[in-house]
């Protein structure tokens, strides 16, 4: 199921902001990060309706994404 177009945008926005706490790094290197992310692809595809996640549960799944592409 795919969400609304401007409610999935301020669950990124939320997203981005926890996962840049988590990772410290500035809400830019976040929002960069996350629009080339496989996580913002899924989330956007609908995958698995990773949308009704919360912002946490989703901003630690990216946080795993960073650190393998980072490791």
């Amino acid at each position: 199921m795919k969400a609304n177009a401007i409610l999935l945008q301020r669950k990124y926005g939320r997203v981005i902001i926890k996962f840049a706490e988590l990772a410290g790094i500035t809400v830019k290197e976040a929002m960069d990060f996350f629009y080339h992310s496989t996580e913002r692809e899924l989330i956007r595809d609908g995958v698995s309706d990773l949308h009704c996640m919360s912002d946490t549960y989703l901003a630690r799944d990216l946080l795993e994404e960073y650190q393998e592409k980072n490791a």
